[in-house]
């Protein structure tokens, strides 16, 4: 199969691979959820400063290229699970060779830290900062128990903080609730999605919280990061007022809705059937609209 530097294995023997296997070395990159990264850091300078100037094409440039990056060390250091559990992913399928998408990763990270130069001291802080955290998230952070569900949430809502750091320190402290939001969100949809996969997780010897732990004080655990994200999206209505509230509530009912849900299961089966991963997911997609619509006309 492809790779970069023209030779790949597969089923033990040597082949003769084009030179620039450029499917391989997209797909190793997640594009598209690359690319949904960079829109989030632009949502989160809108968020901010309630406009958009030219000047955000920096920030999706920075959030894309050290996202892409993460996403292809993440493959780099996967490989031996994935010929198990994902043996079409490119590096097992031998589409692209393991060493280059190393190669590929560091320069992914380097070009989003030479353009975050292009911005403020903030940004390159930011940046510097994720791009070491994916690194370790990828290395071993996420073999911890805990660490790399809270390494993800982390990530997650940093983009938006980013994105308003642009616009400078004030703006990016303006977010603050709104990342607060994100993180404790993701942070109870990480933890419950670890809980369904428990019994997976147990045979496979990963030490996940709800190996340890156990699933219903997982579940409790999500419940009460929920509830936190509820009360940190209600901050917003100090700048925002009334519409925003209403606009909040809705959202916020349903996240409670879902949360009341999942608090009621005990085993991996019955978390599942409630679809409280997902659910969150769309309350998460929500809330962005009502965040990005009270900054534009509020």
């Amino acid at each position: 199969m492809d790779t970069l530097f023209g030779r790949a294995e597969k089923t033990g023997r040597v082949e003769e691979c084009p030179i620039f296997p450029l499917s391989g070395y997209l797909q190793v990159i997640r594009p598209a959820n690359a690319v949904v990264a960079g829109l989030a850091g632009i949502v989160g300078f809108l968020m901010a400063t309630g406009t958009l100037s030219p000047g955000v094409a920096w920030v999706f440039l920075v959030v894309f290229l050290v996202t892409a990056g993460g996403n292809a060390i993440n493959d780099y250091c996967d490989v031996e699970i994935d010929r198990i559990n994902r043996p079409g992913r490119p590096i097992p399928s031998g589409l692209v060779d393991r060493d280059s998408v190393l190669s590929y990763s560091a320069v992914l990270f380097l070009a989003g830290l030479a353009i975050s130069f292009a911005m403020n001291p903030l940004c390159v802080a930011i940046a510097g900062f994720n791009t070491f955290l994916l690194v370790w998230y990828a290395v071993s952070l996420k073999r911890t128990p805990g660490a790399g569900n809270i390494a993800i949430s982390y990530l997650t809502a940093s983009i938006f903080v980013f994105g308003a750091a642009y616009a400078g320190v004030d703006t990016a402290v303006r977010v603050l609730p709104i990342a607060l939001v994100t993180f404790f969100a993701m942070l109870a949809r990480e933890l419950w999605k670890d809980a369904e996969d428990v019994s997976g997780d147990a045979a496979g010897g990963a030490s996940t919280l709800p190996v340890r732990m156990g699933v219903y004080p997982v579940i409790r655990l999500g419940f009460a990061f929920l509830v936190v994200a509820i009360g940190a999206s209600v901050v917003p209505c100090l700048w925002w007022g009334l519409p925003y509230l209403a606009g909040i509530a809705v959202v916020d009912a349903l996240i409670l809705w879902t949360a009341l849900r999942v608090l009621s299961c005990r085993t991996p089966e019955c978390l599942k059937e409630t679809r409280g991963t997902s659910l969150v997911k769309y309350a998460m997609f929500a809330s962005l609209v009502v965040f990005s619509l009270s900054a534009l006309f509020l």
